[in-house]
C-alpha cells in the first residue's frame, strides 16, 4: 500500500463541497467590494459585493468585520481562480421567500420601508426577498406621484406568491379599504340626524360640496349651503376648508348635510319681522315680466308685483327697476306657512287708495305666487 503524499493528506483533511450547498464560514478579510471567508475547505470562499447586497456601490467594510460568522450558499466550487464563489444575498432571498410564503398562506400583515420607486409601483424588501406593489394597489385612491413613499415604512399583505416566475405581489390598498370600512362603521354608529359635526371640504362641484367627516363623506348640496341663494359653490368653499355642518339625513351610507341651522332660520320670527303694514328695505334679486323678487334677508324673498311698483303704469319691472337696486316697500301680505310675502311700493306713495294697497294687492300677489312657486 502506497503512502499518501502530504498534499493528499492535507486535501483529505478538508471537507468536500458541492454547488448549491449551504456552508458556514468566518470572515478573514474584507475589502470594499468583496468578503473572504474561511469555510473549512482547501480554498477560501469569496462573496462579491453584488452577491452580498442589492445596494449598488456599497462599501462592504462598513457592513462586515473580520471575525464575523456568516452562512452562505455555494455558487461555484471553483471560480476559475481556485476560489469558491459564494452568495449571501441569494440565500437570504430564499429564506425571505419562505417568510413571504408563510405570510401569504396566513394572510399576515407585513411592514417594511419602500426600497425603490418604480414606473408602475413600489418595491419593498423582506429579508432580501423583493415584493412588488403595483401602483393600483398602493392606495385606496388614485395617486399619480408615488415619490412620497420613498423610504416610508408601509404595511401590506402578499396577494400573489409565485417565486418561480419571480412574481411576488404586495397589496396595501385592501388594508386601507378595510380600515376605512371599519372607521366608517364606527362613525355611522355615532352619527345622528340633527348632530352638528366638523368636517373638511374634500371636493367642490357645481351642485355642492363633499365634506370629509373623519372617514365618511357627506354631501352639502347647493340648496343647503345657505338660507339664501348660492349661485356657485366654488365661490363659497375651497378644498381644505374646515366647516361645521348639520346632519340633515342619513340613508344607508349616504349622509346629507346642511348649513341651515334652525337657530338661524330667517323665517323663525317672521310674524314680528315681516308684519303686514311694515315698511321695509330690500334688494332686487331677480325680475320677471309680472314682477320683481326682493331679498329682504338671506333666505327671505318677497314678491313686488308689477302692478304695485308705482301708481303710474309700468309695463315691465325692468323698465323702472334693476337687479341689485335697493328699494323700500310696504308689506301687504304674509303667509308664514308657505313662506310668501307680498310688497307694494305704490302703497307708500301719497294718495294711494287704502283698500287697493292691502286687499287688492294681496289678491294679485297670491295669484301670481301660485304660478311662480317653482321660479323661486
Amino acid at each position: 500500500m502506497s503512502e499518501l503524499t502530504f498534499e493528499q493528506m492535507l486535501e483529505e483533511s478538508f471537507k468536500t463541497i458541492r454547488n448549491g450547498e449551504v456552508v458556514d464560514g468566518t470572515v478573514i478579510d474584507v475589502k470594499p467590494d468583496e468578503i473572504i471567508l474561511n469555510i473549512g475547505y482547501k480554498a477560501d470562499g469569496i462573496i462579491t459585493r453584488s452577491e452580498y447586497t442589492n445596494e449598488p456601490n456599497v462599501d462592504l467594510t462598513t457592513m462586515v468585520s473580520v471575525g464575523d460568522e456568516m452562512t452562505a450558499k455555494v455558487l461555484k466550487v471553483n471560480d476559475g481562480e481556485g476560489q469558491v464563489l459564494l452568495t449571501y444575498k441569494r440565500l437570504a432571498a430564499e429564506k425571505g421567500n419562505e417568510r413571504l410564503k408563510e405570510a401569504y398562506e396566513n394572510k399576515e400583515v407585513l411592514k417594511a420601508p419602500v426600497a425603490q420607486i418604480l414606473g408602475g409601483g413600489l418595491s419593498v424588501v423582506i429579508e432580501e426577498a423583493r415584493v412588488f406593489i403595483p401602483a393600483s394597489l398602493v392606495s385606496d385612491t388614485y395617486e399619480k406621484d408615488l415619490s412620497k413613499y420613498q423610504d416610508q415604512e408601509i404595511e401590506f399583505v402578499i396577494s400573489e406568491f409565485n417565486p418561480r416566475r419571480n412574481r411576488v405581489i404586495g397589496d396595501r390598498r385592501q388594508l386601507l379599504v378595510a380600515a376605512r370600512a371599519e372607521k366608517q362603521k364606527e362613525l355611522f354608529e355615532k352619527l345622528q340626524i340633527g348632530d352638528t359635526v366638523e368636517g373638511t371640504v374634500k371636493n367642490v362641484t357645481d351642485f355642492g360640496a363633499f365634506i370629509d367627516l373623519g372617514g365618511v363623506d357627506g354631501l352639502l348640496h347647493i340648496s343647503e349651503m345657505s338660507w339664501g341663494r348660492v349661485e356657485n359653490p366654488k365661490k363659497v368653499f375651497q378644498v381644505g376648508d374646515t366647516v361645521k355642518v348639520l346632519i340633515k339625513d342619513i340613508n344607508d351610507t349616504k349622509i346629507a348635510l346642511s348649513l341651515k341651522f334652525p337657530e338661524t332660520n330667517p323665517w323663525a320670527n317672521a310674524s314680528d319681522d315681516y308684519a303686514v303694514g311694515t315698511s321695509i328695505t330690500g334688494r332686487v334679486a331677480r325680475m320677471t315680466d309680472f314682477g320683481a323678487f326682493v331679498e329682504l334677508a338671506p333666505g327671505v324673498d318677497a314678491l313686488l308685483h308689477v302692478s304695485q311698483i308705482s301708481r303710474a303704469h309700468v309695463d315691465k319691472p325692468s323698465d323702472v327697476l334693476s337687479v341689485g337696486q335697493e328699494i323700500t316697500a310696504k308689506i301687504v301680505d304674509l303667509n308664514e306657512a308657505e313662506k310668501k310675502i307680498s310688497l307694494s311700493m305704490k302703497a307708500l306713495e301719497p294718495d294711494t287708495p287704502v283698500q287697493e294697497s292691502v286687499e287688492d294687492v294681496a289678491d294679485d300677489a297670491s295669484e301670481t305666487y301660485e304660478d311662480t312657486t317653482t321660479e323661486q
